[in-house]
C-alpha cells in the first residue's frame, strides 16, 4: 500500500500521542504560507457551486413531489445537508483530496499523519464545519493561532489543509 493512500495512521507504537506530525510548520513553512485567505476565497467558491447544486436538487424534490402528489415534498429537508455533506465527501474524500474552490486556490486536504482523507471523514469534517458555522462562527478564527492554520473543525476530524506541494 503507497503511504499517499494510507487512510490510517502508522504505528510506530501502541500509544497514539506518540504518533508524529507529517506536517512541520516551522520545516515546511510554504505548505502553511497564505491558506487562511485560499481557504476563505475557496469557500466563497464552493458555497457557489453548492448553491447551484441545492437549487437544481430542489427543482428536481419538487418535480417529484408534483409525480408523486406531493410525497416528494417531505425530501425537501434533506436537499441542502446532502449536497453539502455529498460534495465535501465526494471532492475532498475523491482522488484529488480537495474540493473544487481547493483546487482552484491550490489546496489540498490530507489527514494530520499524511495519510488520504475518506469520504466518512470528508462528511464528517464538514458536518462539524457546519455546526461550528451555525452555533458559534468566532471559534473559527482559531487558525489565526494555530501553527498549522487549522481550525477546530479540522482538527477533531484530523485533517489539516495545506498549498499541493
Amino acid at each position: 500500500m503507497k503511504d499517499e493512500l494510507q487512510t490510517l495512521p502508522p504505528r510506530a507504537s501502541t500509544d497514539f500521542v506518540d504518533q508524529p506530525h507529517a506536517f512541520d510548520p516551522v520545516a515546511q513553512r510554504r505548505l502553511f504560507q497564505g491558506v487562511v485567505g485560499k481557504r476563505l476565497i475557496a469557500f466563497i467558491i464552493d458555497a457557489i457551486i453548492i448553491g447551484i447544486l441545492t437549487l437544481v436538487a430542489f427543482l428536481v424534490v419538487f418535480v417529484l413531489g408534483i409525480v408523486t402528489l406531493g410525497l416528494g415534498w417531505l425530501l425537501f429537508g434533506l436537499v441542502f445537508p446532502a449536497v453539502g455533506l455529498g460534495y465535501n465527501a465526494i471532492t475532498i474524500g475523491g482522488s484529488k483530496s480537495a474540493t473544487i474552490g481547493q483546487r482552484i486556490m491550490g489546496l489540498t486536504v490530507p489527514m494530520w499523519f499524511g495519510g488520504k482523507v475518506t469520504p466518512l471523514i470528508a462528511a464528517f469534517h464538514a458536518l462539524l464545519f457546519w455546526v461550528s458555522l451555525t452555533i458559534f462562527a468566532p471559534i473559527l478564527l482559531w487558525c489565526f493561532f494555530d501553527a498549522r492554520k487549522r481550525q477546530l473543525h479540522d482538527i477533531l476530524a484530523g485533517v489539516v489543509v495545506i498549498n499541493r506541494p
